[in-house]
């Protein structure tokens, strides 16, 4: 059975930082991209970063280049998503998606 575990969700200040962790069981991760996807409420999902498999290329949405950084830990089937310099706009749920497979999602806030 496949499944995908977010953790590291949290409140946060503004110019904080987080990380982010999706844990895959039922699959061994190597050979797949893993994304990170968030919501905010009252809007349409969005892919924030990717991450290939092999070269470990990495690919991120506008609003997070420079801020947030994707890393995988094939040995943990493990990826991360380290988050530095919060703004309010980040607050969402954060999801992570391979082969077609959503976690359940973390909780991200970014407050004063």
């Amino acid at each position: 059975q496949v499944q995908l575990v977010e953790s590291g969700g949290d409140l946060v200040q503004p110019g904080g930082s987080l990380k982010l962790s999706c844990t895959v069981s039922g699959f061994t991760l190597n050979n797949y991209a893993l994304s990170w996807y968030r919501q905010a409420p009252g809007k349409e999902r969005e892919r924030v970063a990717v991450i290939s498999s092999g070269f470990r290329t990495t690919t991120y949405a506008d609003s997070v280049k420079g801020r947030f950084t994707i890393s995988r830990d094939n040995a943990k089937n493990t990826v991360y998503l380290q988050m530095n310099s919060l703004k309010s706009e980040d607050t969402a749920v954060y999801y992570c998606n391979t082969m077609g497979f959503w976690g359940q999602g973390t909780q991200v806030t970014v407050s004063s």
